[in-house]
């Protein structure tokens, strides 16, 4: 058990003795105490966590290079994660439409155009363009 873990286990441990001590009068009180140190917590991880990352990122940016392998911790992961879910979730009704529409042709046409759409958007190749004409970051989503 880590450090951290002990000292909530602690906290948690005076919050239910107190509570049995004071009644349940106060249990409103004890809990909502309680939940403000776990979330004075859970602010500081992620604020620790939220520097790492731009760190990260501007060390990337001074070496002028790309991450060898993007993971879920890469601040990109989830515009990448959400287009490719909703590139799937949208090729059920385009298949569909193809298929009633142009039988063989409709369907190798609907997956081209997604296979292709996903490529683009992989590659990178539509930030790099945006970043070129002065819009900002790859993403909206970067600050």
């Amino acid at each position: 058990m880590e450090a951290h873990d002990q000292e909530l286990a602690k906290e948690l441990h005076a919050t239910l003795h107190a509570r049995r001590e004071l009644g349940e009068e106060y249990d409103s009180a004890l809990v909502e105490s309680f939940l403000s140190r776990i979330e004075e917590r859970l602010d500081g991880t992620l604020d620790r966590r939220e520097r790492r990352l731009l760190a990260e990122r501007q060390m990337t940016a001074a070496r002028g290079t790309r991450p060898a392998q993007q993971q879920p911790g890469d601040p990109n992961f989830g515009e990448r994660f959400g287009f490719g879910i909703i590139s799937l979730i949208l090729a059920v009704p385009l298949t569909a439409i193809g298929v009633v529409n142009a039988d063989l042709q409709g369907l190798i046409v609907t997956w081209t155009g997604i296979v292709a759409v996903n490529a683009v958007h992989a590659s990178g190749a539509l930030s790099r363009l945006w970043s070129r004409r002065g819009r900002g970051s790859s993403s909206d989503w970067e600050e």
